[in-house]
């Protein structure tokens, strides 16, 4: 029964027999006489078919919902069951946004792997878009990301941490010997900026826009998809750029950049977890996510560096088996942080 709700589901998500055939690798004729036992089953017409394709009736759309339960069910059984089997690993599909992945999410991972190597992680790091999409197609158990997310009836989204948006200068600027600065300020300078559909340019410009500056009105020179990059070009004085302030706290002590607070309203945004509304995490999934929302212990392993995480470790554990990422061994943020 479990294939013919598979090929129902596929059949209403292409709204097309011949190409579900062609996708799940089955003649046309025997996926309409699966969905035509569907039919008799229950009694009723699922499907309004044309030279277009398919579309569903209202019985069809009411089939269609609980065949979704009951797949995403089993999906999660399947899941549980074999986390049971013996000496089997853990594996926690992760996605992070930019900053996220190169800021934080190194220092979370390095103190797992230090606590209890219980599981495996395969990380992504993209965009907020592309993130959010992949939870939702279940390509991503859970997502972290920065910034604003288009709301949808299958995503949970839960805020974890709150960053601060600061502008950053290279320490020769002429704005160097300053704190802080005005909004009206900030057109009059060339700005480094992330791409479209990253979080932080999210997050900027609506903060802008509700400060009655239009962002079209910024001198935006150069755009790109690497906050590292982004951190270059400044330090090189070919522009300044509004960032988040875990991302520069090294450089400041280095008194590569100053950073500047903006005198109008600071700029906060969410760092926020992502999940699927339709799927139950796993004890490991819950064991990540419970240390996340853990604020005091989530601020200590965000300030310390190697050395100090490896001595920390010694003396803290979490209360239940934690996760490990055996290929990330990139360094933590090395500098002390204060997030807001």
């Amino acid at each position: 029964m479990e294939q013919h709700f598979l090929v129902f589901k596929d059949v209403v998500e292409t709204k097309n027999i011949t190409l579900s055939a062609k996708k799940l690798h089955m003649s046309q004729p025997s996926i309409s006489l699966q969905i035509q036992n569907l039919e008799n089953e229950y009694g009723a017409r699922f499907f309004d078919r044309s030279n277009k394709g398919v579309t569903l009736t209202k019985e069809g759309q009411v089939f269609y919902t609980h065949v979704r339960s009951v797949l995403d069910l089993l999906s999660n059984a399947k899941e549980q069951i074999g986390a049971l089997t013996k000496n089997q690993r853990g594996l926690i599909y992760l996605g992070a946004t930019l900053t996220i992945g190169e800021y934080v999410l190194p220092n979370i991972l390095a103190y797992l792997h230090k606590t209890h190597p219980n599981v495996d992680f395969k990380v992504k790091i993209a965009n907020t878009e592309s993130i959010s999409q992949d939870v939702l197609e279940k390509k991503i158990h859970i997502g972290l990301i920065e910034g604003p997310v288009t709301s949808h009836k299958d995503l949970n989204v839960e805020s974890f941490w709150k960053d601060e948006l600061v502008v950053a200068i290279p320490h020769f600027h002429h704005w160097a010997s300053r704190d802080s600065i005005n909004l009206a300020e900030l057109p009059h300078e060339r700005l480094v900026t992330r791409e479209d559909g990253s979080g932080t340019r999210k997050v900027m410009e609506m903060a802008l826009k509700e400060r009655g500056l239009d962002p079209n009105e910024l001198n935006i020179t150069m755009e790109l998809g690497s906050t590292q990059a982004i951190k270059q070009l400044v330090s090189a004085g070919l522009g300044i750029t509004i960032i988040s302030s875990l991302t520069v706290s090294r450089e400041c002590e280095q008194k590569t950049f100053k950073i500047l607070k903006i005198e109008d309203l600071p700029i906060y945004r969410p760092l926020s977890i992502l999940t699927n509304a339709r799927t139950t995490q796993t004890k490991d999934e819950r064991i990540l996510i419970n240390l996340l929302h853990d604020h005091r212990l989530l601020s200590d392993v965000l300030s310390r560096d190697d050395n100090e995480l490896e001595e920390h470790t010694k003396k803290t554990h979490l209360a239940h088996p934690t996760v490990i990422n055996r290929n990330a061994q990139s360094k933590g943020p090395n500098a002390k942080k204060t997030l807001a």
